[in-house]
């Protein structure tokens, strides 16, 4: 057994039974996106900065580095702490929308940083069962 994860990414998909249009909004309407994950100013416009509020981890700084409606979302994430880089893609799939969630840069020679991975890997899929949630819900 080792002591530290073998990357430093961690990689999803989830094929979800809705339009790209409305897994862009909830990935990019702050409303939307308070409901389903975190509260934060998030806008899908390169260079925007915002926070998202990840409760007993308190505001997490981010800044959106890539954009391409409907396709592409992709953003620093807790810069001065985990500096980790968050890429959503959409591709469309039949009916719905093959989601892909890359989470990568965990610095996995600090403890925080192997921490943080171990936790996230878990947690993601829960996050987004609750993505799946809400864009059922709001359908």
């Amino acid at each position: 057994m080792t002591d530290k994860p073998a990357t430093d990414t961690i990689e999803l998909a989830r094929f979800l039974p809705h339009p790209p249009a409305a897994v862009w909004a909830a990935l990019t309407d702050p409303a939307l996106h308070a409901r389903w994950w975190a509260a934060g100013d998030v806008k899908p416009v390169v260079g925007h900065r915002f926070t998202l509020d990840m409760g007993n981890w308190g505001l997490q700084p981010c800044e959106v580095t890539d954009v391409d409606p409907e396709r592409l979302l992709a953003y620093r994430f807790a810069k001065g702490t985990l500096d980790t880089t968050i890429t959503w893609r959409l591709t469309p799939e039949g009916r719905g929308t093959r989601l892909f969630l890359t989470h990568a840069g965990f610095d996995l020679d600090s403890p925080m940083g192997r921490k943080a991975i171990e936790g996230m890997g878990e947690g993601w899929p829960h996050v987004l069962d609750g993505l799946a949630a809400l864009l059922d819900e709001t359908a």
